[in-house]
């Protein structure tokens, strides 16, 4: 039986490709919205923490806590921001730029035209109030192309990232030195977009094994994938020719990005779009599937939120036992890991991208910090 409810309870279901329902969202039943205003009740422990998260339209890095208050614009973005990493001991905040705009470019219509308007992408850096914006990874598409959603190894001291249409899984030094590629899933040829199965969206690290989890776009007829292997490249093979990639899932609705709970072997992600009940939701299975098990017709899919307008981002804060989660629709979200007491916590704020938590009070934001309040 599958049940669908809005915004509010879960579906749990097996979802293969044959059992796959066309659902619809409709926006007559979205909550009321109100720009830069709390849209949702606080919860218990509301306060504690801080959120991180991206407006990709506005091009701006935001800040709030957790219960959507004391809402700050951090900084200027050098292109389209879409992931973001928090390190809190050094007091920095990472973003990618997806693209960096040409104001001048002509094109038209087609690959080859929007490639011409929108350059290589970039990871940039700045303080956690928002001062001191540096590039890290400057933007050319020999060092990244489409960098997407992103994580940070605080014990190694690197930076994890996919590169969409790039089709590669690549890290670097906190820096920005010594990038690499870890996967590549396609060859990028200039002009052309490639096969949306190869675009590596989502990534999430699993250091208690070394494994390193993403996700694989696919388009709108829900072939998207999750995928993990090392962290590294094992001895003897190169990013294109690994052969310890384990498929977890397959023929998902365009599975965008993850945050994973080792301690319960729980992976979270989000969907921005494809179609059935999976498509624009918040969904959790188990990090290890069963055995003999078929990554197209997994059963142990649960959806617990659905009806986002191309959901994004999401960040997990375990202590509480509580998920943040975004969508391009301009909201913040927040629910318990289980998809219960589901809040919108800010809506109509652009179009907004990658998430981040932050546990406890972070020491390089201040009231005093230079950032704009956003009213």
């Amino acid at each position: 039986m599958i049940w669908i409810g809005w915004r509010a309870g879960f579906v749990f279901a097996g979802l293969g490709a044959s059992a796959i329902l066309l659902a619809m969202f409709s926006a007559s039943g979205a909550p009321g919205r109100s720009k830069g205003k709390l849209a949702g009740a606080t919860a218990p422990n509301a306060t504690t923490g801080r959120l991180y998260f991206l407006d990709t339209r506005g091009r701006q890095v935001m800040s709030a806590n957790p219960d959507g208050s004391d809402l700050k614009m951090l900084a200027q973005a050098g292109g389209s921001p879409d992931g973001t990493a928090i390190d809190r001991a050094s007091g920095h905040v990472y973003w990618t730029n997806m693209t960096t705009f040409r104001e001048d470019a002509e094109g038209g219509d087609g690959p080859g035209g929007w490639a011409a308007r929108f350059g290589p992408g970039s990871i940039e850096r700045a303080d956690l109030d928002g001062s001191n914006v540096t590039t890290v990874v400057p933007s050319g598409a020999a060092l990244t192309y489409r960098p997407k959603q992103m994580t940070i190894d605080l014990r190694d001291a690197k930076l994890y990232w996919s590169d969409r249409e790039g089709m590669r899984v690549m890290r670097s030094n906190l820096d920005g030195s010594d990038v690499e590629t870890l996967v590549e899933t396609g060859q990028r040829i200039e002009g052309q977009r490639g096969d949306p199965k190869d675009y590596c969206v989502g990534i999430a690290l699993d250091l208690t094994r070394n494994e390193m989890y993403w996700t694989q776009r696919g388009d709108r007829s829900n072939d998207g994938s999750i995928r993990r292997a090392s962290m590294s490249v094992p001895k003897g093979e190169d990013p294109a020719r690994r052969t310890d990639i384990q498929v977890l899932f397959d023929g998902l609705p365009e599975p965008v990005d993850l945050a994973l709970d080792p301690k319960t072997r729980t992976m979270y992600w989000t969907s921005d779009g494809g179609t059935g009940p999976a498509a624009d939701t918040v969904s959790r299975a188990p990090m290890d599937p069963p055995a003999g098990y078929d990554s197209a017709h997994r059963k142990d899919q649960q959806i617990l939120v659905s009806g986002l307008r191309e959901g994004i981002g999401i960040s997990l804060d375990l202590a509480h036992t509580r998920m943040f989660f975004t969508d391009l629709g301009g909201s913040v979200y927040t629910a318990n890991l289980d998809g219960s007491d589901e809040k919108t916590l800010l809506s109509d704020m652009g179009g907004l991208t990658g998430i981040v938590y932050v546990d406890g009070a972070p020491a390089g934001e201040s009231a005093s910090a230079p950032t704009r309040q956003v009213k």
